[in-house]
């Protein structure tokens, strides 16, 4: 049904007063924010180049946190997400940076704990059968032992950061479900590593929730980007290998970066 001239004028004008209102209200919330961001490789900037911020780390400034920053120049910004970053590499070192005056806080963590490296190097070098097992150890990992470890995580953070608006980021798939033709690794592996992204990210977001935090699934927003897509986001078996299988700098700026706006977006306008 094609709807009237003037009532589709109205309509893209309340989108844009909308738009301009969350627009308007984020930015003035960035001004008075001290942002902290914590996590592990997926965090830090890992395959998205330019480790200018901490070479040791892989802090990049093509990261999802430092972009974030750049655009809204927030009061304070530390970044502490480090390459290789486990549960208790947060609670050990990262949490030093956060204080009652922190405002917004952002983490992805939980997939080194699960054993990420060891799983992706079994899949891209073992058979089929390996690497199932190998993800369904991760699984296994991931519903009994990671939810208490990611309480502790999520308990220490508002245990130092009362008052700050906590955004947990996931992981997302790392191939596209058609795969016909995609040289590599098989359909039985892509479907398996998939697999474990869920499961993982299932997990984080029942914790995020239980621990009153925001849950942000970078799953959707990367949908059509993974391995074998064509318009990969992610890094392939690169040199240096740790890059792999990481977000590449368009996969920060074009996935995680508009999940984290929005959310943050959001809960400015929540408060204006």
């Amino acid at each position: 049904m094609k709807l009237p001239r003037l009532v589709v004028s109205a309509a893209c004008a309340l989108a844009v007063s909308a738009a301009t209102v969350v627009g308007a209200a984020a930015s003035a919330s960035a001004s008075t924010t001290n942002y902290v961001a914590l996590g592990d490789s997926y965090s830090s900037g890992t395959g998205a180049g330019s480790y200018d911020l901490d070479s040791a780390c892989q802090r990049s400034s093509n990261a999802y946190p430092a972009k974030w920053a750049a655009a809204h120049s927030p009061a304070s910004f530390a970044f502490a997400a480090c390459a290789g970053a486990k549960t208790g590499d947060v609670l050990n070192s990262q949490l030093g940076s956060l204080s009652s005056s922190t405002s917004l806080v952002s983490i992805t963590i939980g997939g080194n704990d699960a054993g990420f490296s060891s799983v992706m190097q079994t899949c891209v070098l073992s058979s089929d059968s390996s690497c199932v097992s190998a993800v369904n150890t991760a699984k296994n990992f991931a519903d009994t032992q990671l939810p208490g470890l990611l309480n502790n995580v999520y308990s220490s953070i508002r245990s130092k950061a009362p008052n700050a608006h906590v955004v947990v980021l996931d992981y997302p798939h790392l191939y596209i479900t058609n795969d016909s033709g995609c040289i590599g690794m098989s359909h039985t592996k892509h479907v398996a590593l998939n697999s474990a992204a869920d499961e993982l990210d299932t997990v984080i977001g029942k914790a995020a929730a239980n621990a009153g935090f925001t849950f942000a699934d970078v799953r959707g927003q990367f949908a059509g980007h993974e391995l074998c897509s064509g318009d990969n986001w992610l890094n392939a078996v690169t040199w240096p290998i740790g890059n792999s299988y990481h977000p590449t700098a368009t996969g920060h700026a074009s996935g995680y970066l508009p999940v984290f706006s929005g959310q943050t977006a959001l809960a400015a306008a929540s408060k204006s």
